[in-house]
C-alpha cells in the first residue's frame, strides 16, 4: 500500500532527520504508512571524487553557493518514477503559514531541498523549483530545521495522523467562524485542567458550568481577544 504522502528530502545532513521521524506522531504516521520520509545526501550527486557540492559565487562576495548541476542531478534522480512538488527552503522564500500547510497536505509527493551556505544557484531556483519557502524572518544554519517543520506541520493534517481528527479544527491558525459570521485564522482559546484551584488561581467558572453553548461562545470570544492582543495582524489580514 502506498503512503498518502511521500516526502523526499535532499540534504547535506541526512542523519539530522533520523530521530525526529521515528518519534511521536511523525513516527506513528511513518509506521502506519500514512507518510513516507526518504532522505538523500546531496554529496552523492557530486561530480568529483571530493564530493564537491558548492563553489565560489560569480562576481565575488562572501560564502559559497550550492551548484546547479549537482542539485538538478539530485532532483532528476528522485523524479524518474514520479513528479514531486519541489520546494526549496531558503530565507528569500515566501513565509510559510497554515494555509500553505493545508495546501501541501493535498499533494502526493513533496521534494524538500535544504539550502545552505550563501545560497543556491539562481538557475536551479528559477527552473527546477515549484516554490521557495521560508519558515520565518530569521537565519538558520541550513534548511534542515525548516524541512522538518514542513514535514511535521503538513503530516498532522493528513487523515489518520492524529488520534483525534477534531484536534486540527480547534487550534491556533485553524480556520474558525467568528460571532460576526467571518472566517478567520485566529489563536486558540485558553485551556485548563485539574486541579480546579491551584494556590488560589481558579479555573474560570463558565468552564465548570456544563452549559456547552456558553462555553463555546466564551472560547470564541477569548480566541479573538487573545489574537487581538498578541497577533492583531491575523485579524487585520482578512
Amino acid at each position: 500500500m502506498n503512503p498518502k504522502l511521500r516526502f523526499e528530502i535532499i540534504t547535506l545532513f541526512p542523519q539530522f532527520f533520523v530521530s525526529p521521524i521515528q518519534e511521536s506522531i511523525l513516527g506513528r504516521s511513518v509506521k502506519n504508512n500514512i507518510i513516507e520520509v526518504k532522505t538523500y545526501n546531496l554529496r552523492d550527486f557530486a561530480k568529483d571524487e571530493r564530493a564537491t557540492v558548492d563553489d565560489k559565487p560569480y562576481g565575488g562576495g562572501a560564502g559559497m553557493v550550492l551548484k546547479v548541476d549537482v542539485l538538478v542531478d539530485a532532483v532528476e534522480t528522485i523524479s524518474k518514477k514520479s513528479k514531486p512538488y519541489i520546494i526549496l527552503l531558503d530565507p528569500k522564500g515566501k513565509r510559510f503559514n497554515q494555509t500553505d500547510a493545508e495546501k501541501l497536505s493535498r499533494k502526493k509527493e513533496i521534494a524538500l531541498i535544504c539550502g545552505h551556505y550563501e545560497g543556491v544557484d539562481q538557475r536551479f531556483t528559477d527552473n527546477w523549483c515549484d516554490e521557495v519557502i521560508s519558515i520565518g524572518d530569521y537565519i538558520l544554519n541550513g534548511g534542515e530545521t525548516a524541512a522538518l517543520v514542513i514535514v511535521e506541520s503538513v503530516s498532522r493534517l493528513i487523515t489518520g495522523s492524529l488520534g483525534n481528527e477534531n484536534s486540527v479544527k480547534n487550534e491556533s491558525f485553524a480556520k474558525n467562524k467568528t460571532g460576526e459570521g467571518r472566517y478567520l485564522r485566529i489563536l486558540d482559546y485558553p485551556v485548563y485542567t485539574r486541579p480546579e484551584n491551584f494556590r488560589g488561581k481558579k479555573v474560570p467558572d463558565i468552564l465548570l458550568s456544563g452549559d456547552h453553548e456558553k462555553i463555546s461562545n466564551w472560547r470564541k470570544s477569548k480566541s479573538i481577544e487573545l489574537t487581538r492582543k498578541i497577533r492583531p495582524d491575523l485579524l487585520n489580514s482578512h
